[in-house]
C-alpha cells in the first residue's frame, strides 16, 4: 500500500467527484482512477461505487476513509515535528546553573526561549561550576553556567558578566555593619573556603586577592555547601565567600548572614555560558541563541 494511493482515496473520499479530487492532488482523472484501482487491488475490496450519477464510498471505502484519514494526520504531524527539531523548536535542553545566573541571566533567557521555542522543554539542575563542567564534558548536560571559562578543547564558551565575590559574615560579626572591607583586613579573621574543584575559577580568583594584597587567610575549614557556609557564618565568627547575588540573597532572607563587600582588591570571577565544542542539536543552538541580550561581548558560537 503506498501512501499516495491513500492520499488520493481520501480526495475522492472528501469530494465525491473525480475531477475534483483530481485537482485536488493535481493529477488527471486518468492518473487518479489508476491509483484508486491499484489500491483496490492491493487491499482486494472495492472501496468506491460510482455511476454517471453519483461517487460513493461502499461500507470498505468508510472504514478505510476513517484509518486513512488518521494516517496521513500522524504522518504530517511526523513531518511537522521533524521540521521543528531540526529548527531547534521541539525537544529539551538540559542546563546547569549557579545563583548568580538565576538572578542576573535565566529569568530572561527562559522567557525569550519560551516565546521563541514553546515546544522545547527546558530542564534545569543548580549545581557548582565544577560539577557543571564535568556534566557537560560527560553528556549530562547540555549548557552550563559557571564562573570562570573551559578549561578544555572539548568544551566552547562565552563571557556574560563578571560577579564580584563578598564575604559573607553573622548578624553578630563585627564587620556586619561595615559596607566595606579592605581584602588585607581577612589576615585578621578566621575563614572556611570550599574545595577548589567546587568551583575552580572562583577558588583562584579569592587566592588571587590574597597574594596581590599580601594577605594570608587563616582558612579553618572547608565547607562545598552553600546552604551550609551560610549557617556556619551565621552561628560561628568566621568569614565565608559568595558570589554577590548570593550575598544579597542571604541578607534579604533573614536568616542571619549579611555580605561584606571586599575592596583593595576586589576579587572578581566572570560568568559563562559553557557547551560542548561542535554542537549541531538545533534546541541547544536555540537556547545559546537566548542569551545574546545578556551578553557583554560578541557570541562566539562556532
Amino acid at each position: 500500500m503506498e501512501f499516495r494511493h491513500l492520499v488520493s482515496f481520501l480526495a475522492i473520499a472528501e469530494e465525491l467527484h473525480f475531477g475534483r479530487a483530481a485537482a485536488k492532488v493535481h493529477l488527471t482523472q486518468p492518473s487518479l482512477s489508476q491509483q484508486l484501482q491499484r489500491l483496490e487491488r492491493n487491499l482486494g475490496v472495492v472501496l468506491v461505487a460510482r455511476s454517471s450519477h453519483e461517487v460513493r464510498l461502499t461500507p470498505a471505502g468508510e472504514v478505510l476513509r476513517a484509518h486513512a484519514g488518521m494516517i496521513v494526520r500522524q504522518l504530517d504531524r511526523a513531518a511537522q515535528a521533524a521540521r521543528e527539531a531540526a529548527d531547534g523548536r521541539n525537544g529539551s535542553v538540559r542546563v546547569g546553573y549557579n545563583f548568580s545566573t538565576w538572578q542576573e541571566i535565566l529569568p530572561n533567557a527562559l522567557a525569550r526561549m519560551h516565546r521563541r521555542h514553546p515546544d522545547v522543554v527546558v530542564e534545569l539542575s543548580e549545581l557548582r561550576s565544577g560539577p557543571q563542567l564535568a556534566a557537560v564534558s560527560g553528556g549530562d548536560l547540555d549548557v552550563a553556567f559557571v564562573h570562570g571559562p573551559a578549561a578544555t578543547a572539548d568544551l566552547a564558551h562565552r563571557v556574560l558578566m563578571p560577579v564580584p565575590i563578598v564575604a559573607l559574615v553573622g548578624t553578630a560579626h563585627p564587620w556586619a555593619g561595615r559596607d566595606r572591607v579592605r581584602f588585607a583586613e581577612l589576615a585578621e579573621q578566621r575563614c572556611i573556603l570550599f574545595d577548589r574543584e567546587q568551583s575552580p575559577a572562583m577558588y583562584d580568583a579569592i587566592r588571587a586577592a590574597a597574594e596581590r594584597s599580601g594577605t594570608r587567610l587563616a582558612v579553618t575549614d572547608h565547607v562545598d555547601d552553600l546552604s551550609a557556609t551560610a549557617i556556619v557564618v551565621a552561628t560561628q565568627p568566621v568569614v565565608g565567600f559568595v558570589s554577590v547575588q548570593r550575598g544579597e540573597h542571604a541578607r534579604v532572607s533573614g536568616l542571619g548572614s549579611v555580605p561584606v563587600p571586599l575592596v583593595d582588591p576586589v576579587p572578581t570571577v566572570d560568568l559563562y555560558a559553557v557547551w560542548r565544542a561542535g554542537e549541531t542539536a538545533a534546541a541547544v543552538r536555540a537556547f545559546l541563541s537566548c542569551l545574546d541580550d545578556n551578553a557583554v561581548e560578541p557570541s562566539c558560537l562556532e
